[in-house]
């Protein structure tokens, strides 16, 4: 899908494949079959285009056709899931933009903020708490 999309960048659409092979990687884990041989079998079926159906039986392992045994999820199920990812990420980014110290710009001729105040309570020694 990613290499369809045209004059767009395309980190985003990979990033979104990386994370749905993590669906049938996990479903082979527990199943207890090789996961490498059962991943790359997968892909290998969904390169060739065979059938858009191809899947994993969540009781045996294997690679079969999952419309065909009617193995599927609720619509309302698959779009939580989404949203809760998405939502997840961008906290994680509020996180990280915190973690990171990035601050706003001030306008023209705004006055930094002061350095906050620490309590000098000091310690057995009567050092300050947070060193200056």
């Amino acid at each position: 899908m990613a290499t369809r999309v045209l004059m767009v960048k395309l980190w985003p659409y990979e990033a979104a494949a990386i994370a749905f092979e993590a669906i049938p990687r996990t479903l082979a884990q527990n199943c207890g079959v090789n996961v490498i041989r059962t991943m790359t079998a997968l892909q290998g079926k969904h390169a060739n285009g065979e059938n858009a159906w191809i899947g994993i039986d969540g009781n045996t392992g294997v690679i079969t056709d999952v419309k065909e045994k009617k193995i599927g999820d609720a619509y309302n199920v698959k779009a939580q899931t989404f949203k809760t990812a998405i939502e997840a990420a961008c906290l994680l980014l509020r996180i990280d933009d915190i973690v990171s110290g990035v601050k706003k710009k001030q306008p023209p001729g705004a006055k930094a903020p002061s350095k906050p105040q620490v309590e000098t309570e000091g310690d057995a020694d009567n050092e300050p708490i947070i060193p200056e």
